[in-house]
């Protein structure tokens, strides 16, 4: 839990600092928060192919798609500024309505991917599918706030 804690304030830390210059303009936003997304999503959608039976469960091969969906998950937040609320995005406006709501859930994200990460490091197959679906039920419920369809 300590090293869950350690992850996760660090990202914390240097996002809002980063995100105030790191962006030439909105379309560059959109497109780095796009690109971490598109990561997060092949490595996900890797573990859900397993969880689902549609590919052989491997442990290993599993505990590195959870550090990457864990390592990822620090991404995407930098790149919602608030000048990228317009132009080619999925994201709907209520991410800057309801920003405090937003962070609440992204945050939430980046803790259960950190917690997949370790318990998949642990290799008990039913654990792990308890927190990939912890982490899969935080993911639909921003989805279904915040994501045009």
């Amino acid at each position: 839990m300590k090293r869950i804690a350690a992850v996760l304030l660090s990202g914390l830390i240097c996002a809002p600092v980063l995100a105030a210059d790191n962006f030439k303009n909105n379309e560059d936003a959109i497109e780095y928060r796009q690109d971490a997304f598109g990561l997060i999503a092949y490595n996900f959608g890797d573990m859900g192919a397993m969880m689902k039976g549609k590919k052989p469960f491997d442990a290993a091969v599993f505990a590195v798609r959870a550090q990457n969906v864990a390592a990822l998950s620090l991404l995407p937040a930098e790149g919602f500024i608030r000048e990228s609320s317009q132009g080619d995005t999925g994201a709907k406006a209520e991410i800057w309505q309801d920003k405090a709501e937003f962070d609440a859930k992204m945050k939430q994200f980046q803790t259960d991917a950190a917690n997949l990460a370790v318990v998949a490091s642990a290799g008990n197959e039913k654990e792990i599918k308890q927190a990939f679906q912890a982490t899969a039920k935080n993911c639909k419920a921003c989805h279904d706030t915040f994501k045009k369809d």
